[in-house]
């Protein structure tokens, strides 16, 4: 990484208080060995301490880059296996003392450039993510494993494209049809035939939601997918519809799974 000029006072302070709440005063000391830092602060509280060292090293080195790498080192994301909310929350809050200085660091571990903030309410929009969006949500593990290497990217455009991909693989798998989009769907879902049902197709009512659902697949591929798949990154909408997409392809995998085999496909 080139050099990063050194954050000003009030910003070190800031990371400090932040930092010192992601980790016990052990995890600290560790990793001021592991980066090769010396405390001679004689404080005791984290959080000074933190503010102290990142003081020093920053005036020896005229740059940030230490205090970046100790960062690195101390939420790398390994260290939060099994705690990936925890993960979030911190890189979340670290995020916002980052927006002032035009960088950010990512879910993967490594720091990016962004857009210098300006103000608070720019540095706290810019923290807001996917996963927060999805909190109170119960997202499906088939999104998660068509999608997931996106979402760790913040590459929300491409998770919802791969998701939506991710659910046409399924059916395909699920039924042993061979065919895509709402092709897939009339033949797998059909009314008169289908290979899959979403009910015991009974009555009516079980019929229509049948029916209903099919239609929902279809709307999926036609409104989403396919969109996704011709337009240009820069004109999509991000994150905002990134939510309520996967939180549909959720609900339809969820659908999925009480699916019942009908008939086998003919060859």
């Amino acid at each position: 990484m080139s050099p990063v000029p050194p954050f000003p006072d009030a910003q070190c302070e800031a990371l400090a208080r932040h930092l010192g709440e992601c980790g016990t005063g052990t995890d600290i000391n560790r990793t001021f060995q592991t980066c090769g830092l010396r405390d001679v602060s004689g404080e005791s509280t984290k959080w000074k301490r933190l503010y102290a060292v990142f003081l020093a090293i920053q005036s020896k080195d005229r740059c940030a880059n230490r205090i970046l790498a100790f960062i690195q080192t101390y939420l790398a994301p390994a260290r939060f296996l099994g705690r990936s909310d925890d993960f979030e929350s911190f890189r979340q809050g670290l995020n916002a003392c980052l927006a002032f200085a035009g960088l950010e660091y990512g879910a993967d571990g490594e720091f990016r450039p962004r857009e210098v903030a300006r103000t608070l309410n720019e540095a706290e929009a810019r923290v807001r993510t996917i996963q927060s969006k999805f909190r109170g949500r119960r997202m499906h593990p088939e999104v998660l494993k068509y999608c997931r290497a996106e979402l760790m990217q913040d590459n929300y455009f491409h998770a919802v494209f791969e998701a939506t991909k991710g659910l046409a693989q399924r059916i395909r798998e699920m039924s042993g049809a061979e065919l895509d989009g709402a092709a897939l769907v009339d033949s797998v879902f059909s009314s008169e035939r289908p290979l899959l049902a979403f009910n015991a197709l009974r009555t009516e009512t079980e019929k229509s939601e049948h029916k209903g659902f099919a239609t929902l697949l279809k709307g999926c591929f036609a409104a989403v997918r396919n969109p996704l798949a011709h337009e240009p990154k820069i004109l999509w909408d991000g994150e905002d519809d990134a939510a309520d997409y996967l939180s549909l392809v959720s609900l339809l995998h969820r659908k999925l799974d009480d699916c019942v085999p009908t008939l086998r496909p003919e060859l």
